[in-house]
């Protein structure tokens, strides 16, 4: 048999094959199993050493028409079994465009988040400036650089956590050693807040947890007076609660701050009557304040004689509890969404 009868009955065959094949995979076989570079027609054209000149034009001629042939009639096929599987899946993939669409629920801040948000935008528009600082302290930071030297019995009430770093390298349990570092690095006036994470060795319970949230201020200017830092502290929870209530300063100690105080606000609940929010008292503790300590102001490198200030301290969870009406910190830190979900 001749070389031309070989490729068109090869033709014949191949173009047979692809029309009669219904399977994408073995239809790309066919393909390779008759014009790869290994096919059928490679295996012809290997006689056409045994040719003259013009048989052998003849032949080539031939075969790429019989291989165009062949090109042709798979990718003919390839075009009908792809229309025949797009068909099958437009079936059996119906999509109704006019149902409803499955509802996506969207998260939202969680609630210590938004006090944070709220208290930091109050006392932006008193002109306070935000400053934060690192949550791994040094002792001298944390203590000494706030009038507690290491034989201060104030230290007993702030039982933090310490670091394998070094023996005075620790988790620290109040954000005023971000006005410590404020203090030495910015002359004054100063008008900051710093809110942050700090830590406490305290035991777990409805009121107490060891890592909770505060907010302090600062403000170091000429003639500060302790009524100054009254009025900040009204107009603060006039605008965190929504309206006027009477406060009360109560003589207290800290020992970066002299005289110090706590402030109680009359219950914003009951306005004074007393309710299970206050226990009856008509007033809530909220936080501690005071002017700060020459000794404090002098340690940062600001001269007690020509400056002077006041400070105070809140803790985020108290007044969310407080507002919110929430009545155990660990909600805040269980991830229950049937809790997150009503904020």
């Amino acid at each position: 048999m001749t070389l031309e009868q070989q490729l068109k009955d090869l033709a014949e065959e191949a173009t047979r094959s692809i029309v009669d094949n219904d399977n994408l995979d073995t239809l790309e076989e066919l393909r390779l199993k008759y014009v790869g570079r290994s096919g059928a027609i490679t295996t012809i054209l290997r006689g056409l050493s045994q040719l003259t000149g013009e048989e052998r034009k003849q032949v080539g001629q031939l075969a790429n028409e019989v291989k165009e042939a062949i090109q042709q009639a798979h990718d003919a096929r390839k075009r009908a079994l792809d229309d025949k599987a797009l068909e099958a899946r437009l079936l059996h993939e119906k999509i109704d465009v006019t149902l409803a669409g499955t509802r996506i629920e969207l998260g939202h801040i969680h609630p210590l988040t938004q006090i944070w948000e709220e208290i930091t935008s109050i006392f932006y528009g008193m002109g306070f400036s935000v400053a934060e600082g690192p949550e791994v302290e040094t002792d001298y930071y944390n203590f000494d650089a706030l009038n507690t030297p290491k034989d201060h019995p104030a230290r007993d009430e702030q039982d933090t956590f310490y670091t394998n770093v070094r023996p005075d390298v620790l988790l620290r349990s109040q954000t005023s050693t971000v006005q410590v570092r404020v203090m030495e690095k910015t002359k004054p006036p100063l008008k900051v807040i710093s809110p942050g994470r700090v830590y406490r060795n305290e035991e777990i319970n409805a009121r107490k947890y060891p890592l909770f949230h505060q907010v302090e201020g600062l403000l170091v200017d000429r003639d500060v007076t302790f009524g100054q830092l009254k009025g900040t502290l009204n107009a603060f929870i006039r605008l965190l609660f929504g309206k006027p209530l009477k406060t009360r300063f109560r003589p207290d100690f800290f020992p970066f701050t002299e005289p110090s105080a706590e402030l109680d606000s009359q219950c914003p609940f009951c306005e004074g009557i007393g309710c299970r929010t206050c226990g009856g008292r008509g007033w809530l503790e909220l936080l501690g304040c005071g002017m700060i300590d020459p000794n404090v102001l002098s340690g940062a490198g600001i001269d007690p004689e020509e400056w002077s200030g006041f400070a105070f301290g809140m803790g985020l969870e108290r007044l969310a509890m407080l507002k919110f009406g929430i009545n155990d910190i660990r909600h805040f830190y269980n991830n229950d969404l049937r809790f997150l979900k009503q904020f």
